[in-house]
């Protein structure tokens, strides 16, 4: 796929632009996890369809920016996420408000999964961009780096999230059915990246450089 960069001086607006889009889904993610689902007669979560947005955005961030600004996103949208996602999922804890008044206790159960949250976006994510910016340098194809960087992004991403959040868990329910909701958990984010997100990345990427090569072409004109 033709070659495009984000000119310098907007450099500065997509990465704030990309740090919030990081936070809302790792809140929103957070918030969908505590929601179970059966699929097929296998037990998973809400979660499993929010997260990959993030593998999309970090992708075409490194495509478009360059990894050492990916990894920018990542450090400024970590801890920031962490903080507002247990809050949120401590007032909605199991879908359900529990007024301000709930943040008055400390929430062992949630702060896990928030925590949870925090190493394994940092990990999932760390991991995508080095394999994502490994392969494109490597492979013409444009969907080889993207599918690759999904599949070993969230595989780590999954282990650490469901093992950190409930191994072990207060809540029955996932302590009990933990690995089969990861295992479940992944082959969805996997289906979805794969299937929805790997071409919308094709598509996001062909829109964007059509765009930038527009503008570019109208700063060249007298």
């Amino acid at each position: 796929m033709t070659s495009a960069s984000v000119p310098q001086s907007r450099v500065s607006f997509y990465l704030a632009l990309l740090v919030a889009f990081h936070v809302f889904i790792i809140i929103a993610s957070n918030y969908l996890v505590q929601l179970p689902i059966e699929l097929f007669g296998f037990h998973s979560t809400w979660g499993a369809f929010s997260f990959p947005f993030i593998f999309l955005a970090t992708d075409l961030t490194v495509r478009l920016i360059g990894k050492t600004e990916a990894r920018r996103v990542i450090m400024r949208a970590m801890i920031p996420a962490l903080i507002a996602s247990y809050i949120v999922s401590v007032l909605f804890h199991e879908g359900r408000f529990n007024g301000a008044s709930a943040l008055g206790d400390f929430n062992v159960f949630v702060f896990r999964i928030a925590f949870a949250s925090f190493a394994a976006y940092v990990l999932g994510q760390l991991l995508d961009v080095q394999v994502f910016d490994r392969l494109r340098r490597g492979y013409t194809q444009w969907w080889v780096a993207p599918a690759a960087a999904s599949v070993f992004g969230q595989a780590l991403d999954t282990v650490a999230f469901f093992g950190i959040a409930f191994w072990h868990s207060s809540n029955p329910f996932m302590a009990e059915h933990w690995g089969e909701i990861a295992i479940v958990d992944y082959v969805i984010k996997l289906a979805v990246s794969l299937l929805l997100f790997v071409p919308m990345y094709g598509i996001a990427l062909g829109a964007i450089i059509r765009v930038m090569k527009r503008h570019d072409a109208m700063q060249a004109l007298p």
